[in-house]
């Protein structure tokens, strides 16, 4: 999963990336308002973390351009505004969350994971799909009721791939999901990740589509 972070402080922002890719996740880091209005043109994201008081534009006001322009993904409001009005001008600009700082990181975690099941039609905390199960929030996985032993990239494709329910997920998809724009990214790493990942599962579990992409074989 890949997330847009836009935050001007240099300390929360860095300690946010570091965080946040630490559980698995792609992060891009931008540091004002025009910045975020061209990466959520330019790039595929799964949500924004966004803080109000931004140089230029405003995360408001970048909120509700994102929302006029049919943007979709969930946001999540980061900010030390506290007053009931900026919470209920921000809810109404378009955001889905709102967190106050300073913010405990466990609970941040557990806000982007709520969201992002919300997103993709999940009540549970578990992601389940043909045997396979994996839960997002402690990095478990079990395959056949058996613990199941996944990198960190292994796991993050897989999850990719399930919210897919069967459906075709391109190669550039994936490096999208998978890579912030800093990685230093090779041109079969998703291939040898995919390799990985059916020697695990048995071969016939991840389809590749030719000229496509890749789908889960397998049934919900």
């Amino acid at each position: 999963m890949r997330l847009l972070v836009v935050e001007d402080d240099p300390m929360i922002g860095e300690d946010l990336e570091e965080g946040l890719r630490q559980e698995n996740y792609a992060v891009d880091w931008v540091r004002d308002g025009d910045a975020a209005a061209l990466a959520l043109r330019q790039q595929v994201y799964d949500l924004l973390l966004l803080d109000l008081g931004l140089p230029g534009r405003s995360g408001r006001e970048v909120l509700k351009a994102y929302r006029d322009q049919g943007g979709d993904i969930p946001a999540l409001i980061i900010s030390a505004r506290d007053t009931p009005a900026d919470r209920v001008m921000t809810l109404d600009a378009g955001a889905d969350d709102y967190l106050i700082k300073p913010f405990d990181f466990a609970e941040l975690m557990a806000r982007i994971r709520a969201l992002l099941r919300r997103r993709s039609g999940r009540r549970s905390a578990t992601i389940v799909y043909g045997g396979l199960s994996l839960n997002p929030g402690t990095h478990e996985a079990l395959f056949c009721d058996q613990p199941l032993n996944l990198s960190k990239r292994e796991f993050a494709l897989l999850l990719v791939l399930m919210d897919a329910r069967g459906e075709v997920v391109s190669r550039g998809l994936l490096k999208e999901k998978l890579y912030d724009w800093d990685a230093d990214i090779e041109s079969n790493t998703v291939e040898v990740y995919i390799h990985a990942l059916r020697r695990k599962l048995g071969r016939d579990f991840i389809k590749n589509v030719r000229g496509v992409g890749y789908k889960l074989t397998q049934t919900p």
